[in-house]
């Protein structure tokens, strides 16, 4: 079962694994909140998406930008970003900066159905075989299901994939960048910052 996305895709496309991206930001927190001895903020997410969009190879200007949201349906909720509510906040949402426009889906695993892993893999495949698509950005738990995406990944033909891990992965097919990085910035935590 993969998102059923009707209708013309952006050519940049970012899939975000929503709970894994949240379990990044509350460990960043915590993590530099007792190393700065500071409070740390919500993480901006559309801070967080121009990130991800630069890091993934996108230049300024007018671009379309799909950014596609998985999350599971008991947890509609990113705790640490701020909007945080993806059934009111950000599915259907969109906004337009410096990099484009981002127009943003939330889709809901269904747990009886499928898992992450399964629901990821096929959304993949679904963006990949889209003639409109050239550029995915992925944000996967490659620690829960990286092996699975890395095997899928090495099959897509013609596409630029961007995967962003927390550690270095090994695999063909993708070019990567660490996560953390775009989320600390995300979270106001500056490098002069970082001892």
């Amino acid at each position: 079962m993969a998102v059923d996305i009707s209708g013309m895709m952006s050519e940049n496309v970012i899939l975000i694994d929503s709970k894994y991206a949240d379990k990044v930001a509350f460990n960043l927190s915590v993590m530099f909140e007792r190393g700065l001895e500071r409070r740390i903020p919500k993480a901006d997410l559309a801070h967080w998406l121009d990130c991800l969009a630069l890091d993934g190879g996108i230049e300024p200007g007018e671009n379309a930008i799909q950014v596609i949201f998985l999350y599971d349906k008991s947890t509609p909720q990113l705790s640490n970003f701020n909007p945080g509510n993806l059934a009111d906040d950000i599915d259907g949402k969109a906004f337009k900066d410096g990099i484009g426009e981002f127009a943003m889906e939330a889709y809901p695993i269904e747990s009886d159905v499928t898992d992450v892993c399964s629901f990821f893999a096929d959304t993949l495949t679904v963006l990949a075989d889209s003639k409109d698509v050239k550029r995915i950005m992925i944000v996967p738990d490659t620690e829960a299901y990286g092996a699975e995406l890395k095997g899928c990944m090495k099959k897509i033909k013609d596409k630029d994939i961007t995967l962003f891990a927390m550690e270095p992965q090994t695999g063909s097919g993708f070019s990567q960048e660490i996560l953390g990085y775009s989320i600390m910035s995300a979270l106001g935590i500056r490098g002069d910052e970082i001892k």
